[in-house]
């Protein structure tokens, strides 16, 4: 039976900016940085603001997009090894999450575990997520860590800095083709 939270209902989104955001978050962690720099923060900054409501609403999409990507990708490996995503990944990501109270709210974090068990299940998280009304402005740090988090996971499991960004940006050029 079909769900209305099904990945075929739901708006991609703008991967490309999402992946951005995320992919820079990774290389600054890679190198040593714990903030990003200047120019960097600048940068997204002005991305940001050209987009306007629509365009920061497709970029949440987007990034939903990216966690139901990773989740898909880490329920084929954990299941190759007869292993369960959800059980594998939701309490490193709440555990990581509950250590980094100055930028992840508490009350934030079921809503980031239940986005990545919404898509672990096969759900779109965004659709999941609009169940409950609009983003709020304080989910926004603990969407990204989410999308991060799940990245480095990848990463750390393939042992690639850049598999996840690769592999997200392979998908986009196969269905560009």
């Amino acid at each position: 039976m079909s769900s209305p939270c099904d990945p075929e209902y739901a708006p991609a989104g703008d991967v490309g900016a999402a992946l951005m955001l995320i992919d820079s978050r990774l290389r600054a962690v890679h190198d040593g940085r714990t903030q990003p720099d200047g120019e960097q923060e600048q940068l997204i900054d002005q991305i940001t603001a050209s987009m306007g409501p629509r365009g920061a609403e497709s970029v949440l999409d987007g990034a939903c997009t990216l966690i139901f990507m990773y989740m898909k990708w880490l329920r084929t490996a954990y299941e190759r090894h007869d292993k369960d995503v959800i059980e594998c990944v939701v309490p490193h990501l709440v555990a990581t999450m509950r250590m980094m109270p100055r930028s992840i709210r508490p009350e934030t974090i079921p809503t980031m575990a239940g986005l990545v068990v919404a898509a672990g299940t096969g759900l779109s998280p965004s659709l999941w997520r609009k169940q409950y009304g609009d983003w709020t402005k304080e989910e926004m740090n603990p969407l990204e860590a989410t999308a991060f988090l799940l990245a480095e996971h990848i990463n750390r499991i393939t042992d690639d800095r850049e598999f996840a960004s690769r592999m997200i940006t392979q998908a986009l050029a196969s269905a560009y083709e």
